[in-house]
């Protein structure tokens, strides 16, 4: 049996053509999904609908999935190592990353991060449940997504599933924050002890699909963010020393931040640094583009998705006595250049997400879920207006889910307009037929 190719389910009841390879299969499934579909209605940075030059997470997802199966493409031919097929774990096929990027942002809600945020803190006050984007990514991908004949979601590939899952833990265990739901948990755990993956530790394919989103995030986000003008491209601004203080105030509150990756390092002159180059390469590449803004932003977004990730490599992580993907320069990770990228990510979170009028739209994002949430997660009233198929699903499955999670799963999946529309109907005066269909 070839283990990296193995489904967990046996859904031999199911049509699928014996013409395609098992990872073709997954792509296909992937890509026709409704979930897949749902994306280019939900947030990025900037709200779904705001303007159709702006990211989506559709957009975004298709982008980090062409970093991922080019560095994979580069990688494979790089190291021997890859060519030997040690471990199912140790292997880095392009095709298995581009899946799992197209993957890695289903599970998130309406009106991105806030969404998020709102969800996980209902659910957790009012039931001890937890909502967590990539968590939810795994309710889709093994329960609530369906294909003609079969319950377990889109029975993707082990390496498909195992590339995804970029935390390699159960989130409802005592003090996770990150990780599979339990239910879900059961799968992905068979899957790695089938694999005999060290505890706590990722697949080379999960770790290149996260660094390749980690680019995206810190180039393509800063791209909009200028287009939108929430970026002034001027020497004071990013010479200002609020600028500076908000970006490193976001770094160190960041949960996953460890004082010693910064160790000896002067937080503030790095920031400094790293923005002043950023407004000096503009200028550059301005000067180059004949002064003209789009070409100025487009190819100052290339060169920086180029810089980080030819640097993209493998290195051994002592640590875990497993392998690392990471930048790499000179047989050494290169700890500047990943700092770099973090205060990229930091930049565009400082002057997108926490711009006021963005503020105002996660405050207004945050009513109405909250609002929704009341008016789905009671069964006697929630089972009168969430949608037959739903209902049907919870009673064929209330053994194994509560009612409160299935609301969660429903909002969820809502796009941002979806959400507004459903709250319009509940809670403003709205004309029109109710057999207007969904």
């Amino acid at each position: 049996m070839n283990v990296r190719k193995m489904r967990l389910y046996d859904t031999e009841n199911v049509h699928s053509g014996e013409d395609r390879d098992e990872y073709e299969k997954d792509y296909a499934r992937l890509i026709q999904s409704p979930a897949f579909r749902r994306l280019q209605g939900k947030s990025q940075v900037f709200g779904a609908g705001s303007g159709d030059y702006y990211r989506t997470r559709l957009t975004h997802s298709l982008e980090v999935s062409q970093i991922a199966r080019e560095v994979a493409r580069r990688l494979g031919k790089q190291y021997a190592f890859l060519e030997r097929k040690e471990h199912p774990g140790l292997m880095i096929d392009p095709e298995v990353v581009e899946c799992a990027s197209l993957a890695h942002d289903l599970g998130h809600p309406p009106f991105g991060h806030k969404g998020e945020e709102v969800l996980n803190r209902l659910l957790q006050e009012e039931h001890g449940l937890k909502y967590e984007g990539n968590a939810q990514n795994f309710r889709l991908l093994m329960f609530l997504e369906k294909r003609a004949g079969s319950d377990s979601g889109l029975d993707l590939t082990a390496s498909v599933l195992l590339a995804i899952n970029k935390y390699p833990f159960c989130i409802d265990d005592p003090g996770r924050q990150k990780g599979v739901y339990r239910k879900e948990w059961e799968g992905i755990d068979f899957l790695r002890r089938t694999w005999e993956m060290p505890e706590g530790c990722a697949t080379l394919e999960a770790q290149l699909m996260d660094l390749s989103d980690d680019i995206a995030y810190s180039t393509h986000d800063l791209e909009d963010g200028i287009r939108a003008g929430k970026i002034p491209m001027d020497r004071g601004f990013f010479e200002d020393d609020r600028v500076v203080a908000h970006v490193l105030q976001e770094i160190t509150e960041d949960p996953s931040y460890s004082a010693e990756d910064w160790k000896g390092i002067d937080q503030a002159a790095m920031v400094k640094q790293v923005l002043i180059r950023f407004y000096e390469q503009w200028e550059t590449i301005y000067a180059e583009c004949d002064r003209e803004p789009s070409r100025t932003r487009r190819e100052m977004k290339a060169r920086w998705v180029r810089t980080f990730a030819s640097e993209v490599g493998i290195l051994d992580d002592p640590g875990s006595g497993w392998k690392k993907v990471t930048l790499v320069r000179d047989g050494q990770q290169d700890w500047e250049l990943l700092r770099t990228i973090e205060i990229l990510k930091k930049l565009a979170w400082v002057t997108l997400i926490k711009d006021f009028r963005v503020q105002r739209l996660h405050k207004r994002s945050e009513v109405m879920i909250e609002r929704l949430w009341g008016s789905f997660k009671h069964y006697e009233s929630g089972r009168l207006i969430i949608p037959p198929d739903w209902l049907e699903s919870y009673e064929a499955q209330k053994d194994k889910w509560s009612w409160e999670r299935l609301a969660a799963d429903y909002i969820s999946g809502m796009t941002d307009a979806y959400a507004e529309k459903v709250y319009a109907e509940f809670y403003a005066s709205r004309s029109g037929s109710i057999y207007e269909r969904d």
